[in-house]
Formats: C-alpha cells, structure tokens, sequence
C-alpha cells in the first residue's frame, strides 16, 4: 500500500514502509527516493488475495453466472463498438474492499495480486467523507502500478472523475479527452463503476454512462498490479471511508 500527495508539484518524497500482509499482496521493492528532507510514511493492509479463472463454460450458480453475464455482456458491446477488437480474455473475481483514509492531500492504495495490462472492469463504490469539503475525496481504483510506485489512479468524487498519472518522481492528473468528467453525487455516495483501458485509452462509465475518456502515454506500461485506492479531503475522524463490492474484471488478450 502506497500513500501519495496528489498536490500536482514535485512530490515531497517517498518511503515505502514495508508490512506483514495478513492476506498475502505484492511487495514491491525499495522505490528510488526523491531528494527531500521530509519522507512520506506508508502502512500496507492488502485485501484478500483475488481468484484467477479461465472463462467459464459453466457456472455454479445463478448468483455467479448474473456477475460473469454482466461483465461479458459490457465487453461484447465494447467490441461492437470498437473499442477493443475482440472479446478473447480471462474472467476474474476481486475480493470485497472496505477501508477508511484520513489525510487531506493523499492518497492511499492497496493492491490486490491481480496484474493485467488491457482490461475492463466493473464494481459497485460506496464512500463517505467525515466532515464536508472541497477537496478531492473519495474512492476508486489504481491499476499499472509498479515496484517503484508509479500507477495511474482512478477515483470518484461527489462531483468528478479524478484521474492521475504518478512516477517515482512526481504526479499529475490527466486531462480528458472527451466527456465532461463531472458528476452530480452526495455525501455519501455510491455509483456503479466500468473502466476500459486499451490502446492507450481509458474510459470512465459511472451508472453506464461515459464520464470521461482520457489518454494515456505512451511511453508508460499498461501492464502491473491492480489494486483500490482511497484519496482523503480531510483529516478529521475517519477521513475518507470506501468500500467496492461486486468486483470483477475482464483482462483482455487482443
């Protein structure tokens, strides 16, 4: 679990505290420090280790077969769309998420053990802040994340998509390239989530509907960890409180 700032100047600097995960997780090795006086502290506690499954030809259950119909069905109008050339790939369940974050100006991630590169995901997102603020605070997801910290991560805020781009060395958030990347949400707040990131694309869908499209560099990998992530607009109390259920994803081999 990695905690950053997500003021878009040279991060303060970075030190990755390494933990005893009580359900297994990714540890990744010692980032390169930015040159500061002031290192950033970071504590992990990874959800469950997700299951991994080839595509299904059955089910077990009703219950089962609804959440692999939902997600393939999302795919094969992507497809259609011609987002994503084909709908070839694997299925994946994610565990349940449920964690609270109280640091105004950071975020938190927590990977899961899942790495994929193109994929399309969906999940439900609940969150709540402590105090009201104007800050940027609420819950998503982080994916491409590598040993040395860099991610890009993705969050919903009462009334916008936040979308970012870190290295090492410093962090930015990401311009749409289509959409409004606004929303219209409470205090607190839940929505039903779909990312698609291909080709150096990524497509927001809030509700089924597209909120934003944004695009990523090129010269950065697609492929690494897959985790949640909190970002906290306050200090008080519980901060920033998010819980993701119904969690899968749809790596796709194009």
């Amino acid at each position: 679990m990695h905690r950053k700032s997500y003021s878009p100047i040279m991060l303060a600097g970075l030190v990755l505290i390494l933990a005893s995960l009580a359900c297994g997780g990714i540890t990744p090795a010692t980032p390169t420090s930015v040159p500061t006086d002031t290192p950033i502290p970071a504590t992990a506690t990874n959800p469950p280790e997700p299951t991994s499954t080839p595509v299904p030809t059955a089910t077990p259950n009703v219950a089962a077969t609804q959440r692999y119909d939902d997600l393939f069905s999302k795919v094969q109008k992507f497809a259609t769309d011609k987002l994503i050339p084909n709908t070839n790939g694997e299925y994946i369940e994610l565990p349940d998420f449920n964690e609270s974050f109280s640091q105004i100006g950071y975020y938190q991630s927590y990977p899961t053990k899942v790495e994929v590169g193109a994929f399309v995901f969906i999940g439900h997102l609940k969150w709540e802040t402590a105090t009201a603020t104007s800050d940027v605070s609420g819950c998503g997801i982080l994916f491409a994340q590598q040993q040395d910290t860099s991610d890009y991560a993705v969050f919903l805020d009462k009334s916008r998509i936040f979308f970012s781009s870190s290295t090492p060395q410093y962090y930015s958030e990401l311009g749409k390239t289509r959409g409004s990347g606004r929303l219209n949400l409470g205090n607190p707040a839940e929505a039903d989530m779909t990312l698609l990131v291909y080709n150096n694309y990524a497509y927001v869908y809030v509700d089924d509907k597209l909120i934003g499209e944004y695009t990523l560099s090129k010269d950065k990998t697609l492929k690494g960890i897959f985790g949640y992530g909190i970002i906290s607009g306050t200090n008080k109390d519980f901060g920033t409180r998010c819980e993701v259920t119904n969690a899968r994803i749809w790596s796709l081999n194009p």
